[in-house]
């Protein structure tokens, strides 16, 4: 990424801009795209997404990534690594990827579309190469708490490598934007990729501020706040494009369920919720110019076999959740933990304007979901909310890292076979 384009992208007064040295991050917006989403004729308009044509028929979407071809593996990972490699040859992988991965998408029955996060080697980590202040360092990995409580589990995983091996950036420096080039590239191959297929929507996945201050320790703020908003400012830009192109854009927040158990498990419950709601707040901050309507937001405890004993309750983090300002929320309901958590819903006053989508489909598993089970967790979440603010989904992605995952990238189709067919038998015609 060409180093001369890491300080023409800061607000005046951010950490990085002259002056701005080791300071509380500016909540200046990045220039405000108000007036180009007004602009925007062809904008999805959400009222047209979460319906079928006869405003009978529960949508189908997933959580964003997929298992990577090989090729595509490989240059992620080369990219990582700091290898240099053919730019035109590296996009030519990638545009033809992400169009064969969206066409496989439509195929099955999946309404609304993700580019199966192809250009990223993890969904947390893959920042380290679009902003400034990260550097790779040898800070030991958090281990989930409910992986300790089970050690001999813990080491056996472990030894047959069935935990993903990724670098781990540490924030060192002022963070700013270093190059616009990768995410305008993710958004044109998504846009080239959907223009000839019947889609709903599609939709490009961004790591939240929260997640990102999670799971990379920071070295240079000198408070967590400050830190957040740190990049918040460099993430709000990322968002901004996203939003300002004809696709959705989903924010990851694991932070809000999982950060529980990892980040934040050594401190009381009640100091855990404070820190998830100024993660809400400096969320909602960067999507300060981002219409809620076109936004969607990722919440789950993550995605990964394992006890989850130490998950937090879906009760104790949903008014804080709530409080987000994407219209959509994507969750875990269907895996063993969490699929009893449905009542939850029952009570809390759902907003007008929040869209459920519920995960129907366990992303940690290589059992194929029977379409009646789908079905019947599809209608669950309908007499909740109703089912034109319901969207089947999957509990979480299908290739969080590069090169990884529980779940065959075959049986990972049928699985989403399975999904459509369920959402269909929900409510037949």
């Amino acid at each position: 990424m060409p180093p001369g384009e890491a300080g023409c992208l800061r607000a005046p007064g951010t950490p990085g801009a002259a002056g701005g040295g080791r300071r509380a991050a500016s909540r200046l917006a990045v220039g405000s795209a108000t007036a180009v989403f007004a602009a925007k004729s062809r904008a999805i308009r959400w009222s047209r997404l979460v319906t079928g044509a006869d405003g009978k028929r529960v949508l189908t979407t997933l959580v964003g990534s997929l298992p990577r071809p090989d090729a595509v593996v490989d240059v992620v990972r080369k990219q990582d690594d700091g290898e240099v490699t053919d730019a035109a040859a590296a996009d030519a992988i990638m545009r033809e990827s992400v169009a064969e991965v969206v066409a496989r998408q439509v195929a099955v029955g999946i309404d609304m579309v993700s580019d199966g996060e192809m250009s990223k080697i993890s969904y947390a980590t893959y920042m380290r190469h679009r902003l400034t202040g990260f550097e790779l360092g040898d800070a030991p990995r958090a281990v989930p708490a409910d992986l300790d409580a089970f050690p001999d589990y813990r080491d056996r995983i472990a030894s047959r490598g069935e935990t993903p091996v990724y670098r781990r950036p540490i924030c060192r420096g002022p963070i700013a934007v270093r190059d616009l080039g990768p995410v305008r590239a993710d958004i044109r191959h998504l846009a080239e990729a959907t223009q000839t297929q019947p889609v709903k929507a599609a939709f490009l996945t961004a790591a939240s501020p929260g997640v990102i201050a999670v799971f990379q320790p920071n070295e240079y703020y000198s408070t967590q706040r400050e830190y957040l908003y740190g990049v918040a400012e460099a993430m709000k830009v990322e968002y901004d494009e996203i939003a300002a192109s004809d696709l959705i854009l989903q924010v990851d927040c694991p932070d809000l369920a999982m950060g529980r158990h990892i980040r934040y498990r050594d401190e009381s419950e009640e100091a855990f919720l404070e820190h998830a709601a100024e993660q809400v707040e400096v969320l909602n901050h960067a999507l300060a110019d981002v219409p809620a309507e076109r936004v969607r937001m990722h919440v789950c405890w993550g995605n990964y076999e394992g006890p989850h004993t130490s998950d937090i309750d879906l009760r104790k983090i949903l008014p804080i959740v709530l409080q987000a300002k994407p219209s959509m929320i994507a969750f875990e309901a269907a895996n063993p933990r969490h699929a009893h958590e449905w009542e939850a819903w029952l009570g809390v006053k759902l907003p007008s304007e929040k869209v459920l989508i519920p995960g129907v489909i366990d992303t940690c598993t290589n059992y194929v979901e029977h379409p009646e089970l789908v079905a019947q967790r599809v209608r669950r979440f309908v007499e909740i909310a109703g089912p034109e603010r319901v969207i089947a989904g999957t509990d979480c992605g299908f290739g969080t890292f590069a090169g990884f995952g529980r779940v065959h990238p075959d049986i990972c189709w049928a699985k989403l076979q399975s999904l459509v067919q369920g959402a269909a038998l929900a409510f037949p015609e």
